[in-house]
Parts: structure tokens; C-alpha cells; sequence
């Protein structure tokens, strides 16, 4: 492998792609400080076990050119300890790869990131979420414009300032400015990072969006096992299922009464506008980054795996119950509900 490897890596332009930026499993370690060269044209990537492995290359053709980051040191013949192989064995660590997760994750490793653009979702991305943004853009379009702003996006404010009468604009910004506690020349700042969390939010909800049918396929297979007499007497593989369904619909379930309840306190923030309060949301909100990036990269990759095994209904229930009982069934635990999961929502945001 080492020879392909080098001969993909020095074709690779040393760029961020788009995928690895908006990924939940996915990890350009040039975003990281290595030095290591190899390292830094490769990627970390969750497998369908949701071990982090060291991916060197990618293609058709030519597969997948994966390695185990406990051996990574050893196979290119570093030394022991190499400041890059324990700086990978660490983020490998982290339970989600996305943006949002990595600027929380690896703050709190003290991991230095030299470009801090490198931790934002893709103007593709961005684009894409659009639609979602509404749900936070609207009331505050609206605060600062006072009319109706359906169809308006985030991106879109700056241009709504330029078109509107100044001085009505520099007496909606005072307002707003009192209001937040903060100076009219703050607005800006508030605005960024107004964006930025509700991004977030808007980013984990399309995430959990372009989960659920796999989930659909995932339930319609796990039925098809359940429906086999001959199985359904494995009591194992029984107990295996039922945990695995328990767990997957409990964490849906939350995050979605998470992602929910943030877009209800959006509204009830404006309607009792403070800076202390905008600062409670967007803290809450980041608190959870982690919880609902990990879960949401644990339940992508499984059944994404599952996917690409079962697309559809052809594949027999033996196999099926074979890829339940391995890859299916390892590193699940992931999902189990933690002790945040019953941490009080609702009353933290608006209390």
C-alpha cells in the first residue's frame, strides 16, 4: 500500500474538500498542525465500527487505503510517540468530526487549529441550508425591519440594510442595541454569531433529515429478520436487535426534541430580546454540539454501512442477521443515553 500511497499523495493539491468540511465522519488532517507530509494528504475516517482509521487514499478503481491509527507509527517507520501520530490518536478520539464538535473537541485538548476558516461548513453547504436558516432569519429580519421576511436568508440582511431608508435602519439598530445591552457597533458581531450558532442548529437538522429514510431501511431489514422463524428463535441475536432499535429510536427522539425546542425559544427570544438571554441560548446550544454531533455521526455511519450492504430488499435474512451481530452491533454503545440527555431544555432557555 505504501507505494500507491505515495504516488496519490503527491498528486492530492494540499485543499480542503468539500465533503470533508460538511462530513460528520469524515477529517482532512491538514486541518490539524501536523507536519507529517503523507499525513497531511489523507484523512481520518469513522468505519462502519466507528473506529477512527487513517484513510491514505480513496478511488475507483483502486479502493480504500485504510489503516488502523495504533499501527500507523510503526508502518511508516516513525519514531515512538511521534508528536503527530499521538496528536491523530487523539482527535481519532472525538466522537463526531463535524465543524461545530471539532471547535468545542479540540479547544478542550488544547489543539491549536492554524486556520480557523478551516472549521466552517462549504459555501455549497451553506447554500443548502438556506431553507433551514429561514426558520431563525425570519423573527430576526423581521425585529430589525418590522414587515413580513418570508423567503429572506441570512445572507440577504446586508443587502436589506443598503436598501432601506438609513436613518429608519440606524433607529432599528439603536433599538435593538438597548435592548442587547450591547453598542450599535457590537451589532455586527451579534449578527456573525447569531448566524453562526442557528447555522449549527440548521446544520445538525438537515444531518438528521438525510437520516431518517436510511433508518426507514434499517427498521424495514431488521423486520424482515424478525419475521424469519428460524431466526426469530436466536435469542441473541433477539436481544442484539431489540437494543439496537431502542437505542436508535431513543436518540432520534431527543435530538429531535433538542433541535425543536431551540427553534420554539428562537421565537420567545425575540419577543423578550436581552443580550444575557441571546448569550444563555447560544451557550446551551453550544453545549450540546458535541452530544448531538456524536450521536448523529455514530447513527450516519451505521447506516450508511447498512446501506451500502442492503439497499434494498434483495440480500437474504441470514446475512442480514450476520452484519447485525458485527458491524451493526459494534461500537453502538455510543448511543446509549447519557446523563445530559434529560438535562432540562426548555426552562435553561427561558427561565
Amino acid at each position: 500500500m505504501t507505494k500507491v500511497a505515495e504516488r496519490y499523495t503527491q498528486s492530492v493539491e494540499n485543499e480542503l474538500p468539500d465533503e470533508d468540511r460538511d462530513s460528520l465522519h469524515t477529517l482532512a488532517i491538514s486541518v490539524l498542525p501536523v507536519k507529517t507530509q503523507i499525513f497531511r494528504r489523507a484523512r481520518l475516517v469513522k468505519n462502519s465500527r466507528l473506529d477512527s482509521v487513517i484513510e491514505f487514499f480513496n478511488g475507483v478503481g483502486c479502493g480504500r487505503g485504510q489503516m488502523d491509527l495504533r499501527h500507523t507509527g510503526k508502518f511508516l517507520a516513525l519514531p515512538e510517540k511521534h508528536p503527530d501520530v499521538e496528536l491523530l490518536q487523539k482527535v481519532g478520539m472525538l466522537p463526531s468530526f463535524d465543524v461545530y464538535s471539532l471547535r468545542i473537541q479540540l479547544r478542550a485538548h488544547g489543539i491549536i487549529i492554524p486556520d480557523g476558516c478551516a472549521l466552517t461548513l462549504s459555501p455549497g453547504k451553506i447554500e443548502a441550508l438556506s431553507a433551514y436558516m429561514a426558520t431563525f432569519t425570519r423573527p430576526l429580519v423581521a425585529e430589525i425591519f418590522s414587515r413580513d421576511t418570508e423567503g429572506s436568508q441570512f445572507r440577504d440582511i446586508v443587502g436589506m440594510f443598503r436598501a432601506e431608508n438609513a436613518e429608519a435602519v440606524r433607529g432599528r439598530l439603536g433599538k435593538m442595541a438597548d435592548r442587547l445591552g450591547i453598542p450599535v457597533e457590537a451589532i455586527p458581531k451579534f449578527l456573525e454569531d447569531y448566524g453562526d450558532i442557528f447555522m449549527s442548529l440548521s446544520y445538525y437538522r438537515h444531518c438528521l433529515d438525510e437520516l431518517l429514510p436510511q433508518v426507514q431501511n434499517f427498521m424495514d431489514g431488521i423486520a424482515m429478520v424478525r419475521a424469519s422463524h428460524q431466526l426469530a428463535q436466536d435469542r441473541s441475536l433477539m436481544g442484539v436487535i431489540d437494543m439496537i432499535e431502542e437505542m436508535i429510536n431513543g436518540k432520534l427522539a431527543n435530538i429531535t426534541g433538542k433541535i425543536e425546542s431551540f427553534e420554539r425559544s428562537t421565537n420567545d427570544m425575540w419577543r423578550n430580546l436581552s443580550g444575557e438571554r441571546f448569550q444563555r441560548i447560544e451557550a446551551l446550544i453550544s453545549g450540546y454540539h458535541t452530544s448531538i454531533g456524536g450521536s448523529l455521526c455514530a447513527m450516519s455511519v451505521k447506516m450508511a454501512a447498512w446501506t451500502d450492504q442492503f439497499p434494498n430488499a434483495t440480500g437474504g435474512v441470514g446475512r442480514r442477521a450476520a452484519f447485525i451481530m458485527s458491524d451493526m452491533r459494534q461500537g453502538i454503545e455510543l448511543l446509549q443515553k447519557s446523563a445530559e440527555d434529560d438535562a432540562p431544555m426548555l426552562s435553561a432557555l427561558n427561565g
